[in-house]
């Protein structure tokens, strides 16, 4: 039977275990600023918030799983403006993620957004680890 001791230091050992679950990793770049946005699997894409990005685009990521017939990844672009949000890029990815279509930009290759009125670039290329943690 183990001691006090020894129940303690399993504890510690299994709460101090790394989680592994599926992570997206997008690097989003507006005015020589790189943003790392992280994403796991929600259960309802209704609920993911979009993500302010400069003073005009907001990003938002969909990372859904389930129901298999749903599963995907969708990353949204949209441009902040005094009337609501617009949106100016939407693209689907499918689940799991291919392999990359750029070298050294993940699954999503590299993509650039225009603003509409201020004439800046957005940039951003995202990238899928099955386990915790950058999938660099």
């Amino acid at each position: 039977m183990p001691n006090r001791c020894q129940r303690l230091l399993a504890a510690i050992l299994l709460f101090a275990a790394p989680v592994h679950a599926e992570t997206l990793l997008c690097h989003v770049t507006y005015g020589g600023e790189t943003q790392d946005l992280e994403a796991r699997p929600v259960s309802s894409p209704y609920t993911v918030p979009v993500q302010p990005i400069g003073s005009y685009f907001l990003f938002r990521i969909v990372f859904q799983k389930e129901p298999a017939d749903l599963a995907a990844i969708k990353l949204y672009v949209f441009a902040d403006r005094d009337s609501g949000p617009l949106p100016i890029q939407q693209a689907t990815h499918p689940y799991p993620p291919l392999a990359g279509k750029g070298a050294g930009f993940g699954f999503t290759g590299l993509n650039q957004v225009y603003e509409p009125i201020r004439d800046g670039e957005l940039q951003y290329w995202c990238e899928w680890s099955p386990s915790s943690g950058p999938a660099r």
